[in-house]
């Protein structure tokens, strides 16, 4: 069996930075590049860690169902901080969240990862997912 992937850059968030994708699809398997709280005009959707968490997973949710696939559908997240003053926040934020989109407390797994920064100094979190969506 040959699986050919599939790359899609779906309307609801914005731009890629560069030249890459924001999703790719190969068979059951669902990629979604590093999201951030960027607004689909590409302004950032605030200053704080909470409404930048926030709108990234929005935009995580958005790139998955241009696939058919929704958030109970990954497998794994990966999840990038620029200070460790963050993560306080970010937990707080990532748990509001889940407490909507994951109502049975089954939660995927995440690797959260505090880095130096992100490609936009403005921006103080992004995150990453991968999903498993059979086909049919």
């Amino acid at each position: 069996m040959t699986i050919t992937p599939s790359y899609a850059n779906p309307p609801g968030v914005g731009a890629p930075f560069s030249a890459y994708s924001h999703v790719a699809r190969a068979g059951e398997l669902v990629f979604v590049a590093g999201q951030c709280g960027i607004a689909e005009d590409g302004s950032v959707a605030g200053s704080d860690v909470r409404t930048q968490t926030i709108r990234a997973y929005d935009n995580v949710r958005t790139v998955l169902e241009s696939q058919g696939a929704t958030l109970r559908d990954v497998v794994r997240f990966v999840s990038y901080l620029t200070s460790r003053d963050h993560v306080a926040e970010f937990y707080a934020a990532r748990e509001e969240y889940f407490a909507e989109h994951y109502p049975q407390g089954q939660y995927p797994p995440n690797t959260l990862l505090i880095v130096a920064g992100l490609v936009r100094a403005e921006l103080l979190v992004e995150i990453d997912a991968t999903a498993f969506r059979q086909e049919g």
